[in-house]
């Protein structure tokens, strides 16, 4: 099987010389397994396997009591645990006992571990105490463009800061059909390899259903599975906007309790995200949040939020991979759509429009200007005449 390379491979490869148990945690069919079998391969000793939970009776004998029967049946399978040993398991979710397991192996034997599982959620409530010190883990996103290129094929030149991703025209050509089927269908790799635009859709239908009827079923004691999904319809047209509360709870019929309950498991399966209030430096801002799609393709399937939200919404994935992301707001004001920082340098403000032109620039400038942002920029998806001052979202890799 031919693995394209993702942008955390780097990252895993490194972690193999950590003895710590090394966690992939995403959203539904972002990669994980793929990742798991990959950084399984790397490593060179024969002495490995790989077991999927999915499978019942490779998920029993993790459901065992005395833990060492699982230790013997890896015996059984030809593994040498007296010898260096990794143990890869995907979807973790399905067993329970799961982590007291791997501490006791762990601790006992020095087995390597390297699992994979969907959400956070599963993993901040399942994973107890006992493996405070023993684990790292690794969040999976759907791919950002520079990947979704890797995909297609496209050779392309990563640029390293915002300056270098100003409109160039003879890019916008070369890239647009490949950065307007990204904004529309996101970056979950199997709707990016999959060219008939009908069959993306049909994919991406299946990977919502498998997520509402597994993941949601698993790991949530959700009594009404029709609200959670009459609530992701109502979010997937508020893209870029702030929550409201009170407006949501009337609109599904649910309590403020519940939609915090829903909302929070959505954000914690990697399904949206919502985006905290820039405060400045050094201080703390009680502002309410914005919402965003992790992936845009889910976006599109749940409704039709509008080409700028959707725009909005691909640039607040492609800018995440470049630092922390916040937003500006002065009440009724203004409001600036992001604001990135990156380790120890200044903020940037960016603002998303679909055609920019001077008079966006203009404001902007002002908005930041009163706010002690000195850099700044307009993130366009199409350029205008006599403006192109911007820097295009097809160039941020």
């Amino acid at each position: 099987m031919t693995i394209i390379n993702r942008t955390i491979f780097s990252q895993l490869i490194n972690a193999l010389s950590d003895q710590r148990v090394i966690v992939i945690t995403g959203m539904r069919r972002v990669g994980k397994t793929t990742t798991l079998h990959w950084l399984l391969d790397q490593i060179p000793s024969t002495n490995k396997i790989f077991l999927d939970l999915e499978r019942l009776d490779h998920r029993q004998i993790f459901q065992e009591s005395n833990y060492d029967i699982v230790l013997n049946y890896f015996r059984n399978l030809g593994m040498d645990p007296q010898k260096p040993l990794t143990v890869a398991l995907d979807e973790i979710q399905y067993a329970p006992n799961l982590p007291s397991v791997v501490k006791y192996l762990y601790d006992h034997y020095g087995i390597k571990f390297l699992l994979s599982g969907s959400s956070s959620f599963y993993l901040k409530n399942f994973f107890s105490e006992s493996m405070a010190g023993r684990k790292i883990v690794y969040e999976m996103f759907p791919l950002g463009f520079g990947e979704f290129l890797d995909f297609k094929g496209v050779p392309y030149h990563r640029r390293s800061n915002l300056q270098d991703m100003l409109f160039d025209p003879y890019e916008f050509e070369r890239l647009k059909r490949y950065y307007d089927e990204y904004v529309t269908y996101g970056g979950l790799p199997n709707i990016v390899l999959e060219s008939d635009l009908n069959k993306k859709r049909e994919i991406l239908q299946d990977i919502y259903s498998s997520y509402i009827n597994i993941d949601v079923k698993s790991m949530a004691d959700f009594r009404k599975i029709g609200e959670l999904q009459q609530l992701l319809k109502a979010l997937a047209i508020r893209i870029g906007n702030k929550v409201n509360f009170t407006k949501l709870s009337l609109i599904i019929g649910i309590s403020r309790p519940t939609l915090y309950e829903y909302l929070e498991f959505l954000d914690k399966t990697y399904i949206i995200h919502l985006l905290p209030a820039y405060a400045g430096h050094d201080k703390s801002l009680a502002l309410g949040k914005k919402l965003y799609f992790r992936d845009n393709g889910i976006a599109s399937l749940l409704a039709h939020p509008g080409d700028g939200a959707l725009f909005e919404n691909a640039l607040f994935n492609q800018l995440w991979a470049y630092g922390s992301l916040s937003y500006l707001s002065k009440g009724n004001d203004y409001e600036l759509d992001f604001i990135l920082t990156e380790s120890q340098n200044e903020p940037v403000g960016v603002e998303a429009k679909i055609h920019p032109v001077i008079k966006d620039h203009n404001r902007l400038k002002r908005i930041a200007q009163k706010n002690d942002i000195n850099n700044f920029w307009l993130a366009g998806r199409y350029p205008t005449p006599d403006f192109d001052h911007f820097i295009w979202g097809g160039l941020i890799f």
